[in-house]
């Protein structure tokens, strides 16, 4: 479940993108609204991590990994919850 949300200051208006975190394909969802939201591509945005593009696109469309199939039956397992929040405004350099 996604939420948007926006509050004014000076320098104009703000959204924050919210969301609950239940799966692999909802992170990687929430982690592409986030590159989009900041206007990288899959090719910028793997270059600056040091990364193959293969890579990113494969998070985003939440590719099942042991990892993140473990992470979340233990999170289930265990009632934990997992939520991310984007803030909508560029990163400050």
């Amino acid at each position: 479940m996604m939420r948007k949300s926006s509050s004014d200051d000076r320098s104009g208006s703000m959204a924050t993108l919210r969301g609950r975190i239940r799966s692999a394909e909802q992170l990687g969802q929430m982690l592409q609204q986030g590159r989009l939201i900041r206007g990288v591509s899959q090719r910028e945005l793997a270059s600056q991590l040091g990364v193959s593009q293969r890579y990113i696109h494969e998070m985003e469309s939440g590719k099942p990994t042991k990892y993140a199939l473990r992470l979340f039956e233990i999170m289930r397992a265990t009632g934990a919850t997992m939520s991310i929040e984007i803030d909508g405004e560029p990163p400050r350099g």
